[in-house]
C-alpha cells in the first residue's frame, strides 16, 4: 500500500501532475500493479475517535496541530519488493517533476495478510 503524506494546506496540485498521474496510473493498472487508490480531502472535515484509558471520545476537526496528513493512498501489487520500491520511486518522481513546490513523503508499506494476534491483557 502506498501513502502520500504532505503538509496540510499545500493547495491543489497543478493540472500537469493530475495529467501525469492519469497516464502513470493507467500504465500501472494495465500491468496489474495498481489495484485501487485515490486522494483524500483535508482534515477540516475529518472525524477522529480517540481511545484513551478505556474511554472513546469523538474529536472533530479542524486540527490546527496537524502539520503532515495523509493526502492519498493506493493499493498496489508487485511480483517483487524491488519492483514495488521502483514503482513508489516513480510515483514520487512525478510529484518532484510536476509539483516541485510540494513537500511530501511517499511511503510504501506491505499489507499484512496474517490474522492479528490477541494482545495479552
Amino acid at each position: 500500500m502506498g501513502f502520500v503524506k504532505m503538509e496540510e494546506g499545500s493547495g491543489a496540485p497543478p493540472q500537469a501532475l493530475f495529467d501525469a498521474m492519469d497516464g502513470y496510473i493507467g500504465e500501472q493498472a494495465a500491468k496489474g500493479a495498481f489495484l485501487d487508490g485515490g486522494g483524500l480531502f483535508g482534515t477540516e472535515d475529518a472525524v477522529n475517535f480517540v481511545v484513551r484509558k478505556g474511554e472513546t471520545s469523538r474529536v472533530d476537526g479542524p486540527f490546527a496541530e496537524a502539520k503532515e496528513v495523509v493526502g492519498g493512498w493506493a493499493i498496489l501489487q508487485y511480483d517483487t519488493l524491488e519492483e514495488a520500491i521502483e514503482g513508489q520511486r516513480e510515483f514520487a518522481d512525478l510529484h518532484a517533476k510536476y509539483w516541485p513546490e510540494c513537500n511530501m513523503v511517499a511511503t510504501l508499506r506491505q499489507i499484512s495478510e496474517a490474522a492479528p494476534e490477541a494482545a495479552d491483557a
